[in-house]
């Protein structure tokens, strides 16, 4: 039998804690390839606009310095990075070098270059220096992390005083008729489609599982609390299954 200190969640699975990254970075090498046509076709196109309502929230202007952790295929960081302008700089941080090298060859084929440095890193310990960032941003990553609230701290330590962090993730619906809904999707269309059209339902079943294990909204706000955040809030959408938490540090 496993000791429980020692072991974490990969999915509704207990596995020891030391494999979890390894087992984490498998599913996204998997999955790097098709990782955007996956989102476009799970979420009907959905991600982009709660993509974008993070982006009017980051209050990023000209010359700041941003970070994008788990930030995969550059989607956020696109669009920091004409926000920032030449004066500033966006870094793109993500544990994959598989999804690093998919987010590179894209923001490359879309002219995104100059401001922009792509950086390997593990969100529990990021290798920058304290009060380096004006704004962090982590969508749809940190329910992947294994200590979050290790990471949430490494956060806030390379946060700029008056910066702020956007955690976009999903969360609870806000009913049971939406959540009965949404099990259904999750658990027998999401695998489909990764079967057919990333051949890979079991990575497309971790990340549903992995959903189920994240915290709550109220949960994740006092994570963010106790590491030291302030003005913590949330904002629910699309009736919870996405929320996006802001928090800055004074």
């Amino acid at each position: 039998m496993q000791d429980k200190e020692n072991t974490t969640h990969f999915g509704f699975k207990q596995i020891p804690t030391d494999q979890k990254v390894d087992a984490v970075a498998q599913v996204f090498h998997s999955v790097a390839a098709k990782y955007d046509i996956m989102n476009d076709l799970m979420s009907g196109g959905i991600h982009r606009l709660w993509k974008r309502h993070t982006i009017s929230q980051s209050g990023v202007r000209a010359g700041q310095k941003v970070l994008d952790i788990a930030g995969g295929t550059g989607d956020l960081t696109a669009k920091f990075s004409r926000l920032v302008g030449q004066s500033g700089q966006v870094i793109l941080a993500d544990i994959n070098d598989s999804m690093l090298k998919v987010g590179r060859d894209k923001l490359a084929n879309l002219g995104v270059v100059g401001n922009v440095q792509y950086v390997q890193a593990n969100a529990e310990e990021l290798p920058f220096p304290d009060n380096t960032f004006d704004c962090i941003t982590i969508a749809f990553g940190l329910r992947n992390v294994t200590d979050k609230s290790k990471a949430l701290a490494s956060m806030q330590r390379v946060l700029k005083p008056g910066g702020r962090l956007l955690v976009l993730e999903f969360s609870k619906p806000e009913t049971e008729c939406l959540s009965t809904i949404y099990d259904h999707y999750s658990f027998r269309l999401l695998p489909f489609m990764g079967k057919v059209i990333a051949n890979d339902a079991e990575s497309y079943r971790y990340l549903a599982e992995s959903i189920r294990m994240h915290p709550d909204q109220e949960t994740l706000k006092g994570m963010m609390e106790e590491v030291g955040f302030e003005r913590v809030t949330y904002q629910n959408m699309t009736g919870g299954i996405v929320a996006l938490h802001k928090g800055f540090k004074f």
